[in-house]
């Protein structure tokens, strides 16, 4: 038997690694230069999020990088959820993605506000699952284009502040109330959302689908699983959950541990970076080289670890390299397979 190998924090800068999961809004070329020093590969989201450029602004952003960083800079297209009223919406759609793939976007994003925002004209939520998107997820089954979907939100959501688990939720939902479900009992649950995706998927058995944030199951590994287990064209990503897992293996590290090596295939990272033209690119730079650095440490040492958000501690994860090589590189490459596309 191969006697496994492990990485340390000496091998960071040179092992080829690809963050999977940011927003660059900016033109501003700081991040992808930090980026192209700490040896990573970025893959830009475009999102129809409140106060973001608008998805054709994001786009034209990202055609900027791509051409200053050839191969290093690549995005997810996504599509205008508020145009829907218009006439032959979805074929407009279709066309819009048509067109991002022929400029060099690499998969499709939807987001949080299908489902938890957008309603009918009888004031029902629309879910993913709705037949108003079932022509665009054809589409996309049939010509093998990978979906990273945000839906949901992390169970503690719909929990009070001061009984959410990880700081980064209860900062983000204090600062974000509109979104916590807690306050807004009359808004889908929890179970709702994670179903409606559950369905989707088995609608579209053939469809690549990356569920961003552990797939809003971030609290539980044994949910992650039974999910991964069932469709076989699912993986998830890391980005903005990792605290998530570190929380959990405070109760049980081995099962943490364990996961990753039981689903090593179907892990993606990401961080959830995001820089727009607000961000002091010097500060912004530090902020993404040290995300990197803690999380590689988190990954690849032994050592008992804090961060500056969480008063308790946790015992990093020792995973062998050939895990990190597939979380950090070979499963997005993978799991996007036009991400290596200049």
């Amino acid at each position: 038997m191969n006697k496994l190998k492990y990485y340390s924090l000496h091998d960071f800068a040179e092992i080829t690694k690809i963050d999977a999961h940011i927003h660059l809004n900016t033109n501003d070329h700081s991040f992808p230069e930090q980026a192209k020093l700490d040896n990573f590969t970025l893959l830009s989201i475009n999102t129809e999020v409140p106060g973001y450029p608008t998805i054709p602004e994001q786009q034209d952003i990202i055609q900027n990088h791509k051409q200053q960083f050839s191969g290093k800079v690549n995005y997810l297209t996504t599509f205008e959820t508020h145009t829907r009223a218009q006439s032959d919406w979805q074929n407009r759609v279709i066309r819009y993605l048509e067109k991002s793939f022929s400029g060099g976007a690499t998969g499709v994003k939807v987001w949080k506000n299908i489902g938890m925002d957008i309603r009918d004209a009888n004031g029902h939520f629309i879910k993913i699952d709705d037949v108003l998107f079932d022509p665009i997820f054809n589409y996309l089954e049939q010509n093998n284009l990978t979906v990273c979907g945000h839906i949901g939100e992390p169970k503690n959501c719909w929990l009070p502040l001061e009984e959410m688990t990880v700081a980064g939720d209860k900062a983000y939902f204090k600062d974000h109330p509109e979104y916590h479900m807690y306050l807004h009992p009359d808004y889908p649950s929890y179970l709702d959302l994670v179903h409606s995706r559950d369905r989707l998927l088995e609608k579209h058995p053939s469809l690549k689908f990356v569920g961003a944030h552990l797939g809003s199951l971030e609290w539980s590994t044994d949910e992650i699983a039974k999910r991964l287990d069932k469709y076989s064209n699912l993986a998830v990503d890391l980005a903005s959950r990792i605290d998530h897992l570190q929380y959990q293996s405070i109760a049980d590290w081995q099962k943490v541990h364990d996961f990753f090596i039981q689903y090593q295939d179907r892990i993606i990272y990401g961080t959830d970076l995001q820089v727009d033209d607000t961000h002091n690119p010097a500060e912004f730079r530090k902020e993404a080289h040290s995300t990197w650095l803690a999380d590689w440490k988190y990954f690849t040492s032994d050592e008992w670890m804090t961060t500056a958000t969480e008063n308790y501690k946790f015992r990093a994860l020792r995973l062998p390299s050939e895990v990190i090589d597939k979380i950090y590189f070979k499963n997005a490459i993978h799991w996007y397979p036009f991400l290596n596309r200049t």
